[in-house]
This record gives C-alpha cells, structure tokens and sequence, in this order.
C-alpha cells in the first residue's frame, strides 16, 4: 500500500507540473482574486506543509516549530527557480519518508498539531491536502495560461 501512497503522490504532482509549465513566470504570481492565492504562494504553502509533516515523520509532531505557515501566504514576487525549489524540496522530504515507510507502519500512531493519528490517517490527510492544493494550481493555470491549453487529463469532447 505504501507504494500505492507514492504513486497517488506522483500523480498530483506532475498534473501540478503540467499545469504550472502553461504559465509565464508572471502569472505564478499573480492573485486572481481577493484574498486569494498566487500558484507561487501555494507551491509554497505545500512546500512547507510537506517538509514539515515528514520530517521526522515517525517521531516528532507534523507541525514543526520551525516552520511558520502564515509566511507560505505572504503576497511577494517569486522566481519561477525559487518556485521550482521550494517544490523540489518539499516533495524530496515526502519521496524520502515514503521510501523508508514499510506496511508495518501503518498501524503506529504519529502526531499532527498534538492529535495522534494512525500513519494510515496520515498519509490519507496529506494526499487528500495535496490533491486539493494541486487542483487549486490547474485552476489558476488554466485560467491564465498563456497559449492554447494543453490538456493534462482527458479533453473535453470537440
């Protein structure tokens, strides 16, 4: 099941890619609406999430000290190289942790935000949270993408 896990993974992740490969660099930071969030800022935000939960997966709590979440929002301009750094970190924390998981670790319990939670849970919040935040980054590709679109998953019938 782990490597199910993995492959799950892979899959939001390059459906991300693809998407974020259809913008220009100014468009990985522009915010299409009040209050909302650039694919820049979101790369970071997950980034950070990722790095975060699985560091130390099995033996220290989800939410480290030292990271600071309400920074991955803050509004300011991002290369498209600082973009694609902050993901490749994330994700290598992520590709790590999951190649050292067995499927005898499902059972044991680790801590997210002081709750324990089985390993299993786990890794089900953090695909779910990734699938959502890679939806949100095809979104705002799609809507702002500089030429024809080109499909990720199946095209819509002409």
């Amino acid at each position: 099941m782990i490597s199910d896990f993995a492959a799950e993974f892979a899959k939001y992740k390059r459906t991300a890619e693809k998407a974020m490969a259809q913008v220009d660099d100014e468009s990985l930071n522009r915010v299409v609406a009040t209050e909302g969030n650039s694919i820049a800022m979101i790369v970071r935000h997950m980034g950070g999430n990722l790095q975060s939960r699985f560091t130390d997966f099995l033996t220290t709590d989800g939410e480290k000290p030292w990271r600071n979440r309400d920074d991955e929002f803050v509004t300011r301009p991002y290369s498209r190289a600082e973009v694609e750094r902050l993901w490749a970190d994330g994700w290598q924390v992520l590709d790590t942790t999951l190649a050292q998981l067995s499927e005898a670790d499902y059972d044991r319990q680790v801590l997210l935000r002081g709750e324990s939670i089985s390993v299993h849970a786990a890794l089900c919040r953090a695909l779910a949270h990734v699938g959502y935040h890679a939806g949100q980054i095809v979104l705002l590709a799609r809507i702002q993408a500089a030429g024809e679109w080109r499909w990720i998953s199946i095209p819509k019938a002409t």
